[in-house]
C-alpha cells in the first residue's frame, strides 16, 4: 500500500514519515507482504514465504537481512519447487532484528550481513551456533538526479556528504569528479537506515576504511549516530531504495539488487586502485578475489586492492544452532542451507550477487558439518 511522501524540505519535522512499501521487488511466485510504514519509530517487515509446500511440510522459519532478500526470494521458491516436503518462510527485518530473533530462539535461523560477536553468541538461547557465508553482494550509491550521466564519486566525498559537510549537488568537491556533468544547486538529502543493518554495516566499514574522519566521528556499526542534518532514517534495503525514487536530490546506499525495483541511477566509486567501477558482478567478484579465505571473526572485504574491484562489497551470513533438538527441522534447515550454498548459488547470479567462490562454499560446507541432531549424530555427512 503506498503512501506519498511529504516534500524533502518538510521531513525534518515528521519523524512517522511512511514511505512506499516494496511490492515491485516481489520476484516469481513468492508472496511479499510489505510494510505500509517504514519510518523510524515503527515498521512492520516484509515476509517471504515460498508457496508451493504439501500440507504436512516441514515448516522452517527465518529471519534478518534485508540484504539477502532478493536472493532468498527467489532461492527458496526454485528449492520449495523441488522439494515441497519442506515450508519456508524468512521475515526480512534487518540484520540485528535477525540476530536478535535468532537467538531469542523465535526463528530457526538468522541472517546477517555482519556475523555475530562473542557475546552476542554467548546470549543465544540455543546454545553454541555457526555461522555460515550465503551470498555475496555489494552496495550501490543510488541518487535522484533526473536526466544526467552517471556520477563518480570517491570514499571521502560520500563520507563528507553523510556527515553533513557537502551539503549542495554543486559543491566544488563533487564537480572536480565530474567535470562534464552540469550539477544543480540543489540541497542534498540523505536517506539512511534507521534500524539495525549489516547493509549500514558494510558501507560504515567503508567509509571507515577510506575517511579518518568518518571513522573518528561516526565509526563502524549496523546503527549508527547520523550527523548529516538534511536526512531522514528508515527501514530496509527497499525502504532506502523507494525513498531514494521518490525524494528529489536524495541519497542513500542500497545492495545492489534494489536498484532493479525502482530504477534508480548509481554512482561508479573510486576503487583502492584509483580506477571508478560499478557494482556489477565482475567488480564484485574482483575485490572479493583479493581476500580468498574468511571467517566470522575476519570477513570484511571492503576496499580490496585491484584495478577492477568494487570496494564497497561484503558477504552475508545464516546464523544455525550447532545442536538441533528436532531431528526433522534440523535436517531440512541443514539440508536448505546446503544447497543454498552451493546448487542455489545459480540464482545468486540472476539478482546481481556473485554466486559462491569455491572456498567460501567448502567453509560454507564446513560449518553445517558441525550441526548435529537430538541424537548427536552430524546431520551433513
Amino acid at each position: 500500500m503506498p503512501h506519498l511522501l511529504p516534500h524533502p524540505r518538510s521531513r525534518r519535522s515528521h519523524h512517522n514519515v511512511l514511505i512506499p512499501a516494496a511490492g515491485s521487488l516481489a520476484l516469481l511466485a513468492v508472496a511479499l507482504t510489505a510494510c505500509t510504514s517504514t519510518s523510524a519509530g515503527s515498521a512492520q517487515p516484509v515476509s517471504v514465504t515460498a508457496s508451493g509446500a504439501a500440507a504436512n511440510a516441514v515448516r522452517i522459519s527465518g529471519a534478518g537481512s534485508t540484504f539477502d532478500a532478493p536472493f532468498f526470494t527467489l532461492a527458496f521458491t526454485r528449492y520449495q519447487q523441488q522439494y515441497p516436503g519442506v515450508a519456508i518462510s524468512y521475515s526480512s527485518v534487518g540484520s540485528s532484528a535477525g540476530i536478535a530473533a535468532f537467538t531469542a530462539k523465535r526463528a530457526d535461523f538468522g541472517a546477517s550481513d555482519v556475523p555475530m560477536t562473542a557475546a552476542q553468541q554467548a546470549a543465544a538461547h540455543g546454545g553454541a551456533s555457526v555461522q555460515v557465508p550465503v551470498d555475496l553482494g555489494a552496495e550501490a550509491i543510488a541518487y535522484n538526479l533526473v536526466g544526467l550521466p552517471r556520477l563518480q564519486l570517491t570514499g571521502p566525498v560520500i563520507a563528507r556528504i553523510f556527515l553533513g559537510q557537502i551539503t549542495n549537488w554543486n559543491d566544488p568537491a563533487i564537480t572536480a569528479l565530474n567535470p562534464k556533468i552540469v550539477l544543480p544547486s540543489a540541497p542534498i538529502f540523505v536517506v539512511h537506515r534507521a534500524d539495525g543493518s549489516g547493509t549500514t554495516y558494510i558501507f560504515s566499514n567503508y567509509l571507515s576504511s577510506v575517511d579518518p574522519t568518518w571513522a573518528a566521528k561516526v565509526g563502524t556499526g549496523t546503527t549508527l549516530h547520523w550527523p548529516a542534518p538534511d536526512g531522514e532514517g528508515v527501514q530496509g534495503n527497499a525502504g532506502v531504495a523507494d525513498a531514494v525514487a521518490h525524494i528529489p536530490y536524495s541519497i542513500g546506499y542500497i545492495e545492489r539488487s534494489y536498484l532493479q525495483g525502482p530504477i534508480l541511477a548509481y554512482a561508479t566509486i573510486r576503487n583502492q586502485a584509483g580506477q571508478y567501477t560499478g557494482p556489477t558482478p565482475a567488480s564484485i567478484a574482483a575485490d572479493a578475489a583479493q581476500k580468498p579465505d574468511i571467517t566470522p571473526t575476519d570477513f570484511s572485504i571492503v576496499n580490496e586492492p585491484g584495478a577492477t574491484s568494487y570496494p564497497i562489497s561484503g558477504y552475508s551470513w545464516a546464523l544455525l544452532y550447532t545442536h538441533e533438538t528436532s531431528q526433522a527441522t534440523g535436517q531440512a534447515l541443514v539440508n536448505l542451507l546446503n544447497w543454498l550454498t552451493h546448487n542455489g548459488q545459480t540464482n545468486a547470479a540472476t539478482l546481481g550477487y556473485v554466486p559462491l567462490p569455491p572456498r567460501i562454499q567448502q567453509l560454507a560446507h564446513t560449518m553445517l558439518q558441525q550441526i548435529t541432531g537430538p541424537s548427536g549424530t552430524h546431520l551433513l555427512p
